[in-house]
């Protein structure tokens, strides 16, 4: 909200001021006997034909119109402080790159085609670095044929709610029809605590995984292609907790994957049998993990966890870690969650 010194509300927006965070308070009730209002802070997507289209840091778009508007203002890209180590979008996008390769990459200026048989979204979607050097219509088109010559759905990876994100891609890919079909967060969090944790002394660490380590993972198509994107990275670990014995014996109590480069420790797959989970089994096992990503030098810690995820959510809270930002995935409108997809290949998990 903006008040001027004469004490009024004002508007102090144009639609030059499109691509910049802005703080709106519009009438949302007009006519009424009691009228109310509405704030909303955002992105500025668009101002076109009296509608601004605003975007939020979940990624969801609200659309206002230019009559409505009570005050307005343009606000700093991101709040002042965060919670955790801090980073910026490009170093974390860069960093969970890098922590789960794909099979094979080719580059479109400054965007990163990642295909990998259709093992999870991350691995087969477009990482947007930068500038495509093309058009944008002419970029997507070429993803489209890039993902179509593999058999794989079309889609653009992409960011929002952090200075640097991607609100203005994430509205045009919408304008074109492109579906969001999975919303995810990246946490931070200082390593340390992690590691203070007690326990995680009854936790295995290993390079490689085993059979058992698969089955508790049990993720959809875990393949040969699927391997080498679990073992992708500088420096992999992946923890165990033995089962207790019983008809599931055989199938570990928990598992985990962390991966270490340089400041950053990178956790993911943890996983937790149904009969053991509010145990604190999942934080013995980050602890052994996050203690061996010390000892390699590591000091920050980043994770992925999806918005409707309740339970991890309320685990990474308790250890420390705070959301950054909020990433998407978008589809491609003319392909079906099964329509490009070659014979015997999994399509991409959710995230």
């Amino acid at each position: 909200m903006e008040i001027s010194a004469q004490g009024r509300l004002e508007v102090r927006i144009t639609t030059a001021d499109v691509g910049k965070r802005i703080s709106v308070r519009c009438l949302s009730e007009p006519g009424t006997a009691r009228e109310k209002f509405t704030d909303t802070v955002g992105v500025l997507t668009s101002w076109d034909d009296g509608v601004l289209m605003i975007t939020r840091r979940d990624g969801r778009s609200a659309r206002i119109a230019e009559s409505a508007l009570v005050a307005a203002k343009v606000v700093p890209a991101a709040p002042a402080r965060r919670r955790g180590p801090a980073a910026s979008h490009a170093e974390l996008a860069r960093i969970a790159s890098r922590a789960w390769r794909p099979v094979e990459s080719e580059w479109l200026g400054e965007w990163e085609l990642r295909a990998a048989s259709g093992f999870t979204r991350r691995a087969n979607s477009v990482l947007p670095l930068g500038a495509p050097g093309l058009a944008l219509d002419a970029a997507l088109a070429a993803v489209r044929r890039w993902y179509g010559e593999r058999g794989l759905p079309a889609y653009v990876q992409a960011a929002t709610g952090a200075e640097g994100t991607q609100e203005l891609l994430c509205a045009e890919l919408e304008r074109r029809g492109w579906i969001r079909e999975v919303s995810a967060e990246l946490w931070v969090g200082a390593l340390a605590p992690v590691a203070d944790r007690a326990g995680g002394t009854g936790v295995a660490l290993s390079r490689t995984v085993d059979g058992a380590w698969l089955a508790r993972y049990r993720r959809e198509g875990v393949s040969e292609v699927a391997l080498r994107v679990l073992g992708s990275g500088p420096s992999v670990w992946f923890a165990t907790v033995p089962g207790t014995g019983d008809a599931d014996g055989a199938v570990p109590a928990a598992v985990g994957r962390c991966v270490v480069d340089g400041r950053w420790a990178g956790f993911a797959a943890v996983g937790v049998a149904p009969g053991r989970r509010r145990q604190g089994v999942a934080t013995e096992v980050m602890a052994a993990l996050a203690r061996r990503a010390l000892d390699e030098g590591a000091s920050a810690a980043w994770l992925q966890v999806e918005a409707d995820n309740e339970g991890a959510r309320a685990l990474y809270t308790a250890l420390g870690f705070a959301p950054h930002h909020a990433y998407h995935h978008y589809r491609a409108p003319e392909a079906s969650g099964d329509e490009h997809r070659v014979p015997g290949r999994s399509g991409p998990g959710r995230a």
